[in-house]
């Protein structure tokens, strides 16, 4: 037996006279859309770039002073655009060179540095990743003294 709504015997009937799918079919095909949003793997468009290691490391205590600072990144550097300078205790610049991208490295920046006397130091960098980003961040790493290794 079929029943009669609104002059439409059943679904498949009415979308034939009206030319157009159901609510149904739409929730479903939107539902769908969803779910391959959602299962596809991010790609590196969506990624940033990011800090992933600090040669000497963020809060280090050195009983021998660095001779560089190194960072290492998850992306290829922009060695141009690249700023990173350390910082004594009293905020001033300790050298005046640039930094460069590591030979052996295009993820990596190096900046060396003068004899550095006991204290605290900061870092601070800003770098442009190929694909655009702008990382800026700054740590802190403490080179131990005579008397402050008691």
């Amino acid at each position: 037996m079929q029943y009669v709504f609104f002059g439409y015997h059943n679904r498949a009937h009415r979308e034939s006279m009206t030319g157009s799918p159901s609510r149904g079919t739409f929730a479903r095909v939107i539902l769908l859309v969803a779910v391959f949003a959602l299962g596809v793997p991010a790609t590196s468009a969506f990624a940033h770039s990011m800090l992933v290691k600090a040669e000497p490391p963020r809060r280090a205590v050195l009983t021998k002073p660095p001779t560089q600072v190194r960072l290492w990144f998850n992306e290829k550097i922009e060695g141009d655009y690249a700023s990173l300078v350390l910082l004594d205790a009293k905020q001033r610049s300790i050298t005046d060179v640039k930094p460069t991208l590591a030979p052996d490295d295009q993820k990596s920046i190096v900046l060396p540095l003068p004899e550095l006397a006991p204290g605290k130091y900061s870092v601070k960098f800003r770098v442009l990743s190929v694909d655009g980003h702008v990382v800026e961040s700054s740590f802190d790493f403490t080179v131990k003294g005579v008397a402050q290794q008691k």
